[in-house]
């Protein structure tokens, strides 16, 4: 008979880590007597980010007697009081082995369901001074497992725990761990644990796209939890950099030219999928060359490579690219990458949106469609500030010309339509004027622009009706941070890092357009980019969780601590690792 032989809470706080402050509910300790035990949590317990924690499917973190047993022999320590993992519910028994998703619980006066294992997290590595830990809990298939509270009432130490219902499919909390964590996943205990009710709607979801791709795409998901989306990573068509040719150049507006790269050698290009981008490797100064990252504007077609380039008023980058480069000139090229992609594989209708220059990748979808004769009803939405400044107009018209059923929009911010324009409209893209589109609600969109157009077009598309999992967006500079439960702070503009320059390899973030020498005084890729205040995203921090995977443009890298399971080919998680040789991140 398994029983319960702690009942620990602790309220949030703040506490100090690495130099930041981290509101956390995972100091908890033993109390003694009854304790009143609610939807959301214990009396007297709280959980500082209710993203990854908390909730009512996570309301109760349960750890087993028999698992501190262990790590104080594999730790050789002997401080390991009730409540140090995090967990409300210390018991005796109840091993995650033997437990199972979906089982139910009666401990005193309430009853409960297993919902899924404890999500990877730093805080538990945080509260034992043990940085490995959330991979360890893993590794060795010990992770604790939360319950949601099916009936409420009052517990207390020594309470007996009955089992009252056995969970659907039987999957235990250390296989349904390991299928979303490890490697070598076993395709039946996948199925199984698509159809068991009671599993959370964050693993839910993972496990839905862990199913529906062999090789899924590695983007943030549930903090601490596996991030999982639909759409596969590929290889990059060639390692690093490689020289190609401008081919020619054109001025499409006052501020954007299209260059055009074919191969410096003749070889033929690799193919490229509508969306990608190219990162383009310059000289500018005296300075070591700076990394930039342009989307391909057309799908490539007679061996030649489009990327079209705004010229930012004080872009060191884009103004050499804009008064310096000439036609014959040769360039350092990394081969297309990114996941912002038009999915070919459905028939749902196809909403391009765009802004400004966040026109170029999907301008390149849009030719992939025209190209392809495709059926599918077209929106094509995008906002400029006048007509001088609206860049592949008379292509894009061309375009959707071609096109059975496109629908075209377009918004100038500062000039009115002419007499008949009625696809012109004066102003932005607004709640009223998208709902008059007739757009429907099981579209894919694809948003591209300043993150406030992407924020309120986004918005506006999910109250009309289009999951959130169907609004794909791709922004040029550093993507938003992920770092939970670290209490924010003022944005800082990326900069080199404090301390003495570092001898090592140099290394570049090509969107946040820092090089920096390579210092030992940072342990991982991800305390350098921090020490530069580029915005980072992470969850676990010691290689599980995958919300840290970067695009690895060139370099190469060792990981300082093996990651369960590898990253695809061409990316790598800089949670864990350093470099070897130059390295260029996406990042």
């Amino acid at each position: 008979m398994a029983t319960l032989l702690s009942v620990n809470v602790g309220m949030p706080r703040d506490v100090s880590w690495q130099g930041r402050t981290v509101h956390t509910g995972a100091w908890k300790a033993p109390v003694q007597g009854p304790r009143m035990v609610r939807r959301l949590n214990v009396e007297g317990d709280g959980q500082g980010d209710l993203a990854g924690h908390g909730g009512e499917m996570r309301a109760v973190l349960v750890y087993q007697l028999q698992s501190y047993q262990y790590w104080q022999k594999q730790l050789g320590r002997d401080d390991l009081t009730f409540g140090i993992f995090g967990e409300n519910f210390t018991v005796d028994g109840l091993s995650d082995d033997e437990v199972r998703i979906g089982d139910r619980y009666r401990i005193g006066e309430a009853e409960f369901e297993v919902t899924q294992p404890r999500v990877t997290c730093y805080r538990v590595g945080m509260r034992l001074g043990e940085p490995a830990m959330a991979s360890l809990l893993v590794a060795h298939h010990r992770p604790g497992f939360y319950l949601r509270v099916i009936s409420e009432g009052r517990v207390q130490a020594g309470d007996e725990i009955t089992l009252t219902r056995k969970g659907k499919e039987e999957l235990s909390v250390a296989d349904t761990d390991a299928l979303l964590y490890l490697p070598d996943r076993d395709p039946a205990k996948l199925r199984r644990a698509l159809n068991i009710p009671a599993l959370s709607p964050g693993w839910q979801q993972s496990f839905r796209e862990l199913a529906a791709a062999q090789q899924p795409k590695q983007e943030p998901g549930w903090p601490g939890e596996r991030a999982t989306t639909q759409q596969p990573r590929e290889a990059p068509a060639w390692p690093g950099f490689k020289s190609m040719r401008v081919a020619r150049i054109a001025p499409e507006t006052p501020t954007v030219t299209s260059i055009y790269l074919d191969t410096a050698d003749g070889t033929p290009l690799p193919e490229a999928r509508p969306g990608q981008y190219l990162s383009l490797r310059v000289p500018v100064g005296d300075a070591a060359p700076a990394v930039r990252s342009y989307s391909l504007s057309c799908v490539p077609t007679d061996g030649t490579y489009r990327i079209s380039v705004k010229h930012e008023p004080h872009g060191k980058v884009s103004g050499y690219l804009h008064a310096a480069l000439r036609p014959g000139d040769l360039v350092d090229i990394a081969s297309p990458r990114g996941t912002f992609v038009l999915e070919e594989s459905t028939r749902r209708p196809v909403v391009l949106a765009s802004a400004g220059i966040g026109v170029t990748p999907v301008l390149a979808m849009l030719h992939q469609l025209a190209a392809m004769a495709d059926p599918r009803p077209v929106w094509w939405i995008h906002t400029a500030h006048d007509r001088a400044h609206h860049a592949f107009a008379d292509e894009t018209r061309t375009l959707l010309a071609g096109l059975p059923d496109a629908h075209e929009h377009i918004y100038y911010t500062a000039e009115a339509p002419h007499p008949g324009e009625r696809h012109i409209t004066r102003g932005r893209p607004t709640a009223r004027s998208l709902a008059a589109l007739g757009i429907p609600a099981d579209a894919d969109a694809y948003l591209c622009g300043p993150p406030a157009f992407m924020d309120d077009v986004g918005g506006f598309l999910r109250d009309q009706g289009l999951p959130a999992e169907r609004i794909h967006t791709e922004q040029f500079s550093a993507l938003p941070a992920i770092n939970p439960g670290v209490t924010p702070t003022a944005a800082i503009q990326p900069h080199q890092p404090p301390g003495p320059t570092g001898t090592g390899p140099l290394i570049t973030f090509a969107r946040s357009g820092i090089t920096t020498p390579w210092s030992p005084a940072c342990a991982t890729l991800l305390e350098l980019a921090e020490a530069c205040d580029i915005p980072t995203r992470w969850s676990c921090r010691t290689g599980v969780c995958h919300t840290c995977v970067t695009h690895l443009v060139a370099g190469e890298v060792t990981y300082t601590t093996p990651p369960l399971e590898l990253p695809e080919p061409g990316t790598v998680l800089v949670c864990c690792s350093e470099p070897t040789a130059e390295v260029v991140l996406d990042l």
